[in-house]
């Protein structure tokens, strides 16, 4: 789905969301309620322009709308591979809107993320993954690697990596496996506009995906693991 289709069926009640060089800003409304939209779109890829622009316009609303729910929208081919962006320190700028953005959860604003087409790698770690819950639509397409480049950099023979994605969601690209390992809260089927209140009213700062992650059995060891760091005790046998 296109941007500005999206747009229009998130905010029945008006938007004024545009796109400049990839990069979607401006607002809409939800509820009669006015919420920050940011986001990137033809599988943008993240160089450290787009990275501070992003976190520009999240400062932005902290210190200018304070409170006022954001919403991320996510397309992106990852963190843009090129010699210029990592000698300037695309890591460095990722992790500033990162921190922006927990920043604005801080300041108690309800953040949403969601990935309308494609999200890969860095791209969507420091944006969607930062939000309070990130969501999906359908056809979106979600992976941290592809098989391919995954053997390459284990070794591990791709015929392998390709029978262990059959059983385990860590492996696996698309939006089910990342909903079955709690890195998104739901996948939004029906009425988008609806889902999006529901989303905003909910939002909660806590970090649940661990738990969400067990529940589902995509993550059957996360949350033990976390717990009994927390408490002391073994969940593996010595």
């Amino acid at each position: 789905m296109d941007w500005q289709t999206l747009a229009t069926k998130l905010f029945p009640e008006g938007h004024t969301v545009t796109e400049h060089e990839h990069f979607l800003s401006g607002t809409g409304s939800v509820e009669g309620q006015t919420v920050t939209v940011i986001g990137t779109t033809d599988h943008a890829p993240i160089g450290i322009e787009i990275a501070l622009i992003q976190a520009q316009a999240v400062l932005a609303t902290v210190r200018e709308h304070p409170g006022r729910p954001i919403l991320i929208l996510v397309d992106t081919q990852g963190q843009r591979l090129r010699h210029r962006d990592e000698m300037l320190g695309i890591n460095s700028y990722m992790a500033h809107l990162g921190k922006c953005i927990d920043l604005a959860r801080r300041r108690g604003h309800r953040i949403v993320g969601l990935v309308y087409d494609q999200a890969l790698s860095g791209g969507f770690i420091t944006s969607g993954l930062m939000a309070d819950a990130c969501f999906a639509l359908p056809d979106a397409t979600i992976r941290v690697m592809g098989l391919s480049a995954m053997a390459r950099i284990t070794k591990v023979p791709e015929e392998r990596l390709a029978e262990l994605a059959k059983v385990d969601p860590v492996f696996a690209p698309g939006a089910p496996n990342y909903l079955r390992m709690g890195g998104l809260q739901a996948i939004w089927e029906d009425d988008v506009g609806a889902r999006l209140a529901a989303a905003i009213r909910d939002a909660d700062p806590v970090d649940r995906r661990r738990a969400l992650g067990f529940e589902r059995g995509g993550r059957k060891l996360a949350a033990p693991v976390a717990q009994a760091v927390g408490t002391g005790a073994h969940v593996l046998p010595a």
